[in-house]
């Protein structure tokens, strides 16, 4: 975080985050490497209090509500565009706590940003194909009392978001290597969980069919949260995660997946002898076998 006194005597204060793979200062390869050496699935449980829009200093709840699926979309976002799964795709991370709405969200989005700014339709957006003379002649003809403005920034700048002296917009999924819409799913998908509360409404959206592009299945994982305030008695955790079943949510194959399979398979992608020698050891087993 970095503070600095703007506008006189008047305080400001300016803060960044790491996200660990965009615009950081440090290279982290060598422990995502690290991580596959040892069989180890890293799992992230930040949350995002004191970020823009979580500052209340009076109200709890405000600053609560979906801050650890905030700070985890914001790794997330960053371990993908930053090319971590394209250099690193037998490295597995999960995301706890914060469900996996967001994470659909973002699949989602993925997609529609590179279909309108991959590196070949990222030309429309180039500012060396702005005619200034047809602007100019354009302007004088229907500009009207926009013909008077001269101040402000360069038309590249306003008109396509290219800092002065920038030949071309940067193509921002390059180090993705992405080619065809079922290569961001190919690079999300099976390096990333998604850890859902027994009472999460939304942990169908794991599942969403039609929603989710590319045919995509998110592997939401469930979580207990036993030992906070939101778990006043720890006995109806499972029944509250039942609970989506009866209600229609979940269907049987959809619910194993997300209380055991997926479970498994987040340690087991790292380490297939990750559960040797416990109690579920030959269910995983045979859950491994089964491809």
């Amino acid at each position: 975080a970095a503070t600095a006194a703007l506008g006189g005597s008047v305080p400001h204060q300016a803060s960044w985050v790491d996200s660990f793979a965009v615009d950081s200062p440090y290279d982290y390869d060598p422990f995502w490497a690290r991580c596959i050496e040892l069989g180890v699935s890293p799992a992230a449980h930040s949350g995002a209090f004191g970020w823009d829009g979580r500052r209340s200093i009076s109200n709890y709840m405000y600053n609560h509500m979906g801050h650890f699926a905030a700070a985890s979309d914001a790794l997330c976002r960053a371990l993908f565009l930053g090319g971590v799964t394209r250099r690193f795709p037998k490295l597995r991370v999960a995301f706890l706590e914060g469900g996996v709405s967001w994470a659909a969200r973002l699949l989602t989005d993925l997609v529609g940003h590179w279909e309108k700014r991959n590196s070949e339709d990222l030309e429309n957006y180039n500012p060396a194909h702005f005619d200034r003379t047809l602007f100019g002649e354009l302007l004088e003809r229907h500009g009207g009392a926009l013909r008077e403005m001269t101040a402000g920034p360069d038309i590249h700048e306003l008109g396509f978001g290219a800092p002065q002296g920038q030949a071309e917009p940067d193509d921002e999924f390059g180090a993705c290597g992405i080619t065809r819409p079922e290569d961001i799913r190919d690079l999300f998908v099976p390096n990333f969980y998604f850890g859902c509360e027994a009472d999460d409404p939304l942990a169908h959206h794991a599942w969403d069919e039609r929603g989710l592009p590319c045919g995509a299945k998110l592997r939401a994982l469930f979580s207990s949260d036993i030992g906070h305030w939101d778990v006043p008695d720890m006995c109806g955790v499972l029944g509250e995660a039942w609970e989506q079943v009866e209600k229609g949510r979940l269907d049987g194959a959809q619910f194993r997946a997300f209380s055991f399979e997926n479970v498994a398979r987040f340690y087991t992608d790292s380490n297939p002898d990750f559960f040797a020698g416990t109690a579920v050891e030959s269910e995983v087993r045979a859950l491994l076998s089964s491809g």
